[in-house]
Order: C-alpha cells, then sequence, then structure tokens
C-alpha cells in the first residue's frame, strides 16, 4: 500500500511517501521552489517522492492532509465572536481566503492533484487527520519504541495547541489537550516578535541569542504572562497579547510591561534583547520540564516521544534529558509542520487502515532523516558542465583524502552528497563544514559564508563512537536535537577579566579546543554521526581525525541566510559561487574556488530576503 502525506497551505509544505509502513521518501516545497517556508501545495516535493518511490500517480492508494481545515475555521469563527467587536481588521483580511480556498480544501486539494493525473478519483482517496495526532503520529511511529508517552507542543493546530498521548504497537490515544489561545508555543513566538525576530522563522535565533543574556525577566512572564500548574498544564494572560484579534503578538500593554516598543528588525541587538531571550528560554525550559515530569507520573511510561515545533528547542531537550523523567526520549527530526506530512501518511496507514507495525530493534525508522532526492555521478556532472564549473572527478578514497586535507587547512567546504535531508537540519547531506579547532571559524561561516548575525551558534559533528570524549553525553543524537555540555578536559579556563565579559563581548572568548562549535555557556548542540546511516559523512570526518586527531567538525546547513537549505547541484555550485566558500564536493566531483570562472561570482546574498 501507498500512502501519500501532505502538508500545505500554511508554512513548510511538505509530501512523504510511506509503502507497506516503510518511509520511503520525504520533502519540503522549500527545497525545489527556493522560496523559504513555502507554503503553496508541494507539486515538486511530491514529485521527489514519486520518482524515488518508482511509482505512478495511479500506484497511490491513500492522500492523508495533515490536518482539518473545518476545525481551523471553526476556531477563527468563534475566536472573532468571543473578542468581538476587536479583531474585526484580522478577521476581514482572513476570512477571504478562508471562504476562497480553506473552507473548501478537499476540493483544492483534489484539483491539485489532478494535475498529476486528472483519471484518477482523489476524493474517493483523501482523509484528513487532526494537526496534532499527526505531529503525534510522526513522534511515534518512526521510534524505536514498541510504547511510548508522546508530547506535542507547538503554536496551534486546529484547536490544540499541547497534547498528551500514549503510543502502543500501531495505535495512538489521545489523553489531553491543552487549546488556543494557551499556548507555549505561541508565547515563544511572541518573544519572537518582541525582540525583533520574524515568527515562525526567528525562534531558533532567539534559542541561540539566549545564552548572552540572563534570565531578570522570567519572573515577570510567570507573575503575568503564563500560569503554570504542577504538572505542567498552562494559561496564558491574553490581557497582554494580540495574536487573537490583531496582527501583532503583542501589545502596547505587554511594552509597558517590558519598558518599552518591540526591537525594529535588525536594529542593534542590545543586553535587553539578550535578557528577554533568556528569560523565554529559561520559562519554556521549566514548563516543558513540568509537562514532561507530570506526562511520567500520569502514564508511568520510561519512553517519551517529542513532536511539534517546540520540540525543535534542542536545549530544552538537553534538559529533558539529564532530568531523567524518562529513560529514554526520541524527537521527530522533522517536527515542525512538514514533518506532518509524515506523520499523516503514517497515521492513515496505521491507524485509519488497522496495518501492523514493526519496530527495530534499537534504531528508529527515519533512515538518519535522509529521505529526499539523490543525484546520480553523470547527472552531477553533466550539470556542472553546463554551469560552466571546473571540477575535477576523483575516486571515493582520494576524493575523502581531498576534503579532509581542505578542512584541515582551515577552509570551508560544501558538502553535497547522497540523499537530502527532510526536516529543517543539515544532517551530512547539503552542509558547509569546518574545522571545529578554528577560533574564527564560527565568525567566518556567520559573516562572510553566511551572512548572518555574528551571534548564532554551530553544531558540532562527531563520530558516535568519540561522544562521550568529547562531550557530556554518550547517547545517540544524530538529528541535532540536543544540547551537552563540553567535556570538562577540553575547556579553556576564563581569565578574570574575561569572566566579567557582558552580551556579545562573551563571542570571542575561546572557551575549548574546539572553540566554533562551543557556545557561550560551554555548550553545544550536538549530531553524532553514524556509518550505517551516512558511511561517507562518516568516512570524512574519520579521514579528518587521523589528520588532526579531532573527531569533531563544524556542520551547518549549505545555504546563505533567508534561503532554503540547497537541493540540487546548480543549488550547490551557486551558493558556492556566491559566498567565500574555498571548496566545493558533489558526489565525487571536486571544485575549488579559484579553479573557477570569476565572471560567474555573484552577489548572492541580495538574492533572498533575511530571514
Amino acid at each position: 500500500m501507498n500512502v501519500l502525506g501532505i502538508s500545505a497551505y500554511y508554512h513548510d509544505s511538505a509530501a512523504a511517501l510511506v509503502r507497506d509502513g516503510e518511509i520511503v521518501a520525504a520533502a519540503q516545497e522549500e527545497r525545489f521552489t527556493r522560496k523559504k517556508h513555502d507554503p503553496d501545495f508541494p507539486h515538486k516535493a511530491i514529485a521527489s517522492c514519486l520518482k524515488i518511490a518508482d511509482i505512478r500517480p495511479s500506484d497511490i492508494d491513500c492522500v492523508a492532509f495533515y490536518d482539518k481545515p473545518f476545525l481551523k475555521f471553526e476556531r477563527l469563527l468563534e475566536t472573532y465572536l468571543a473578542f468581538a467587536p476587536r479583531g474585526f481588521t484580522s478577521f476581514r483580511q482572513a476570512l477571504p481566503v478562508w471562504l476562497k480556498e480553506k473552507l473548501f480544501q478537499k476540493s483544492l486539494l483534489c484539483k491539485e492533484l489532478a494535475k498529476l493525473d486528472d483519471s484518477i478519483d482523489w476524493s474517493a482517496k483523501m482523509l484528513f487527520s487532526e494537526h496534532h495526532l499527526s505531529h503525534a503520529a510522526s513522534a511515534f511511529f518512526p521510534s524505536p519504541f514498541e510504547r511510548a508517552a508522546i508530547l506535542t507542543m507547538d503554536g496551534v493546530g486546529e484547536w490544540a495547541t499541547t497534547s498528551l498521548a500514549l503510543g502502543s504497537g500501531a495505535g495512538i490515544e489521545v489523553s489531553k489537550e491543552i487549546h488556543f489561545p494557551h499556548s507555549l508555543g505561541l508565547l515563544y513566538s511572541a518573544l519572537t516578535y518582541y525582540t525583533g525576530f520574524k515568527v515562525n522563522s526567528g525562534e531558533y535565533k532567539v534559542m541561540g541569542l539566549a545564552p548572552y543574556g540572563e534570565p531578570r525577566f522570567a519572573k515577570t512572564i510567570f507573575d503575568h504572562l503564563i500560569d503554570v500548574k504542577e504538572d505542567g498544564s498552562f494559561r496564558l494572560n491574553l490581557e497582554y497579547f494580540n495574536y487573537c484579534t490583531g496582527l501583532t503578538m503583542t501589545n502596547e500593554r505587554f511594552d509597558a510591561l517590558f519598558g518599552g516598543p518591540p526591537r525594529r528588525a535588525e536594529a542593534l541587538l542590545t543586553q535587553r534583547e539578550m535578557d528577554l531571550a533568556a528569560s523565554i528560554q529559561y520559562v519554556t525550559e521549566e514548563v516543558i520540564l513540568k509537562l514532561a515530569r507530570g506526562v511520567a507520573k500520569q502514564t508511568g511510561e520510561k519512553n517519551l516521544c517529542l513532536a511539534g515545533g517546540v520540540a525543535l528547542n534542542c536545549v530544552a531537550n538537553g534538559r529533558l534529558l539529564r532530568d531523567k523523567s524518562f529513560d529514554r526520549l526520541w524527537i521527530q527530526p522533522a517536527s515542525g509542520d512538514a514533518g506532518g506530512a509524515l506523520g499523516a501518511a503514517l497515521g492513515a496507514y496505521h491507524m485509519h487502515h488497522g496495518k501492523p507495525r514493526s519496530v527495530r530493534a534499537g534504531s528508529d525508522s527515519m533512515r538518519g532523516s535522509y529521505l529526499g532526492p539523490e543525484d546520480a555521478q553523470a547527472d552531477i556532472e553533466r550539470e556542472l558542465t553546463v554551469l560552466g564549473a571546473r571540477f575535477e572527478v576523483l575516486d571515493d578514497v582520494a576524493m575523502m583524502d581531498a576534503c579532509a586535507k581542505a578542512l584541515a587547512d582551515g577552509q570551508a567546504l560544501g558538502w553535497h552528497q547522497g540523499r537530502m535531508e527532510f526536516g529543517p537540519r543539515a544532517l551530512g547531506g547539503r552542509s558547509i563544514l569546518g574545522d571545529a579547532r578554528s577560533p574564527s571559524m564560527q565568525k567566518l561561516l556567520n559573516l562572510k559564508v553566511k551572512y548572518r548575525e555574528s551571534f548564532r551558534p554551530f553544531a558540532p559533528a562527531v563520530l558516535r563512537e568519540d561522544l562521550a570524549e568529547w562531550f557530556d553525553i554518550d547517547t545517540d543524537s544524530p538529528y541535532m536535537l540536543l544540547v551537552a555540555e563540553v567535556a570538562e578536559k577540553h575547556r579553556v579556563t576564563m581569565t578574570v577579566e574575561q569572566q566579567a565579559l557582558f552580551g556579545i563581548d562573551k563571542l570571542n572568548v575561546p572557551r575549548s579546543s574546539i572553540p566554533a562549535v562551543t557556545h557561550v555557556d560551554y555548550t553545544a548542540r550536538i549530531q553524532t554521526v553514524h556509518a550505517e546511516t551516512n558511511p561517507r559523512y562518516h568516512a570524512l570526518i574519520a579521514r579528518f581525525k587521523a589528520l588532526t586527531g579531532c573527531p569533531v567538525l563544524v556542520n551547518t546547513s549549505f545555504n546563505i541566510r533567508g534561503e532554503p537549505i540547497v537541493c540540487s547541484p546548480e543549488d550547490s555550485f551557486r551558493c558556492f559561487m556566491g559566498t567565500d566558500i574555498e571548496t566545493l564536493a558533489v558526489g565525487n566531483c571536486l571544485l575549488r574556488k579559484q579553479d573557477q570562472d570569476p565572471a560567474l561570482h555573484k552577489k548572492y546574498h541580495l538574492s533572498y530576503e533575511l530571514d
């Protein structure tokens, strides 16, 4: 049985293909259209999934959509009625879109699917999941657990913003929900907006900024904005927010509480924004810990699965791991709305069609999240030649050696290998890599390659077998979703003068023997690299270790600020030529910047809107 899952029409549209319970392919539409967070129907992502699965549209047995439009429309109407006449402006803007498109979404979906094959009765194959059930299914069904508690947290689905469920075998039972407008995700987004970053895009910047500040506003948030019970259930004080009725997240009362208006986008960051980031991060972690402890007490389960946008908060996940409320955690790498497509497909297969589930002992079924398209070597060579690229073709051993030497020499390496990742993280399929030992690598990558804010941290990619030697953690973290501290023996003791620094002045102080991936609080967002799921990536780091003695590389996504992660060889070459990346490896093609035609250089960073 072939089940196609779709998420669309909000942000991060995606498609996923499940065959007989096995995850065959999944991809986000943005990677193909080059439009970040593309919300449109995922035509190109669907085409990619069908190509990978080697099937035709007529071979699709079921199409599952990730949420229920009628319930969302019900929330829109009820929210307006509850707050009327306030909010008429936002209601007036939203209603025509809902009436034209979203209220009649089944017809719209069938119309779009007909572009694949108009002889098929798509309506007969269509199923609709609930938003948080899709998240829960994406978290539990690929997990390595036969039974687990499931916690999903995001902004809002139809009504639910947080849900607790129990997964067992091929079934999921939702037991508790927190409903809109009370939302941990929207609280975090409100502070994202207030600190001058884009909602649904800049939340990870707030998380990265938090260690530069002190949580001096945490008490204010707990006293005025959120009431949290011992089991983690919570309610927001809506007097300070504008998202129910207005076009902004916060209001004048919120401004007065925190001493001024929201920071303007791209304005200079001050200690106030850093302290606000530290405060909302602290509050979020405390709520998540209470929720998890409450779930553990209520269910008695030893395993916990997480999904929803809040589950991408890897700092909170690290605290949850250390809290030991559960023996084991598993977090869906595509925890946001894109992952809803996968959850909808898996839910349709197991729960609607009643198909059994097989659990892989000791490993999940996400295939390392390498679920997107892969380029054949002949196609890579043809595409690069058409683009005017100058390259040499190397065998595998020579390629690993050349790339490891470039990294050891301090060069930034564009790494385009194998299948593209599904989810927001680059995991060694479409990555920019660097030497973690370099004290200048973070600044170089941020300012000259990524064209983004200097405070943004980078993740270490470390051989799984060397993990405990370098970091205070010995748990698999293949999806870059756990934060842990750098091992004490690799840290650099700070001077009294350095310890007295505040805010962004902390940035240039080396804190360990791998300063490019050590955040100001001695932590790192870890990716463990496994030979079983990505042998080529593992071989590169192993070769780098043989040359340098260090099994750790900087890994960041292969893109610039505001751009989706690269997908095709053409995308990678254009990013290579528009940045200060010195070396590019695409399949077995090696490209060096000094060999390229200077006329192909572009002011690439001007091509995308800032995120």
